[in-house]
């Protein structure tokens, strides 16, 4: 197959924002209701740091400052690889937008138990030493 044939990747990042007492940003999409952390699509002039930060306070109005890259996963169905970063939060209320229809801080065992199980890896792997972890998916379960 020639290089230009070649299908093209996407590249998105995700926030898993964490507070001081362990409590993890959720959202809730407005497009198919599945609970996430935040994130979005990566734009071509930002840097991934700044892009996780415009995401996240797009689809939540918070603000946050991001530690450190914790995960690459890659959906081998739709050709997506996100980066996930874990972030804290600096200033702000974290509220629904026109992407989130509602915001609630979860516990780690709350967004297991909430999020497709893809999601809720990114949570994991966040909150674990070690990493930054390599993951693929299918959009819902690891692979």
């Amino acid at each position: 197959m020639k290089r230009d044939a070649l299908p093209l990747h996407s590249v998105s990042v995700t926030g898993v924002v964490v507070r001081d007492d362990g409590y993890v940003l959720a959202i809730k999409r407005a497009d198919d209701g599945r609970w996430v952390p935040p994130g979005g699509v990566l734009e071509l002039d930002e840097t991934p740091q700044e892009g996780v930060v415009r995401e996240v306070f797009e689809e939540t109005g918070l603000k946050i400052e991001p530690e450190r890259l914790t995960g690459v996963y890659k959906n081998v169905k739709l050709g997506v690889v996100t980066l996930a970063f874990l972030c804290r939060p600096v200033s702000g209320e974290a509220g629904p937008s026109a992407e989130a229809t509602q915001v609630e801080w979860l516990s780690p065992e709350e967004a297991a138990n909430r999020m497709p199980e893809a999601r809720a890896a990114r949570v994991a792997d966040a909150l674990r030493s070690g990493g930054p972890f390599v993951r693929s998916h299918d959009g819902n379960a690891l692979l």
